[in-house]
């Protein structure tokens, strides 16, 4: 059975089975996004069904994002959206707090039990790079671009994608990266981690869709297991890891022991 929904006018989400697709649905502008845009992302993170196991993140038309709608930067800003210039000149600790509603629309999805994939095509760049790092899973297109822009524009990256780059590739790399703004492509991105797979563009839909078969193929239990352990394993002491390591097999181990003796 399949669902859709539109959450925001830039959004489209299919529901099919234990799948939820999320396609950022604005072409035109490559998928440029709002904040309006990361609140709906939020809510949709949160809100989670607990039965959906795989989320794809995806984009429609040649780009998966090309990040922030610059609009968003001039005097005034976009029409129904958080006006950022008029916020910022307000007070910079106003301006950190708005901007934590916005970073929920990418961090929350590290902390829904579903893994999460992103597709990734043509342009990747801030906000929509941030998007792709808020995936457990990374599949591209041989015609991917990453870039961190923000520091060209005197800012830095600020919805959540420091952690998981860092995570990825290290400090010094990341740095780098960051710092010139310069593109990642798919090779590049393979090699050092950013991406698990490239493929032609062509083959991005097939190459997503075996890779959910996988995921939804492995034992349920063990892989919402799995995920919360190797996030956890990024940052934590080694006792508290070896702690959460023997805790999650403990629960499944009871979980199968219990299910032979019902038998």
């Amino acid at each position: 059975m399949t669902d859709a929904a539109q959450p925001h006018p830039h959004l489209s989400v299919v529901r099919e089975g234990a799948v939820l697709t999320v396609s950022l649905d604005h072409p035109d502008r490559r998928n440029a996004q709002t904040p309006s845009l990361w609140l709906a992302l939020a809510d949709l993170a949160t809100s989670l069904d607990p039965d959906v196991r795989v989320v794809v993140l995806r984009g429609e038309g040649p780009s998966f994002s090309a990040g922030l709608d610059r609009a968003m930067l001039a005097p005034g800003g976009v029409p129904g959206e958080t006006d950022m210039i008029a916020m910022a000149a307000e007070s910079a600790e106003g301006a950190a707090e708005t901007i934590e509603s916005f970073q929920r629309g990418f961090s929350a999805w590290a902390e829904v039990p579903a893994v999460v994939v992103a597709a990734v095509q043509g342009h990747a760049i801030g906000a929509g790079f941030q998007l792709a790092l808020a995936a457990d899973l990374r599949v591209v297109a041989d015609d991917v671009q990453f870039a961190m822009r923000e520091t060209s524009l005197g800012l830095v990256p600020d919805l959540g994608g420091t952690g998981p780059l860092v995570a990825l590739v290290g400090v010094a790399r990341a740095l780098e990266i960051c710092a010139t703004g310069r593109f990642v492509g798919a090779s590049e991105a393979v090699a050092i981690g950013l991406a698990n797979v490239a493929v032609p563009v062509d083959s991005l839909r097939e190459t997503t869709g075996d890779l959910v078969a996988a995921l939804l193929a492995a034992p349920e239990a063990a892989l919402r297991e799995l995920k919360p352990l190797l996030r956890s394993a990024v940052g934590a002491e080694r006792e508290t890891q070896l702690r959460l390591e023997r805790e999650a097999q403990g629960r499944l181990l009871h979980s199968l022991a219990s299910h032979l003796y019902r038998v």
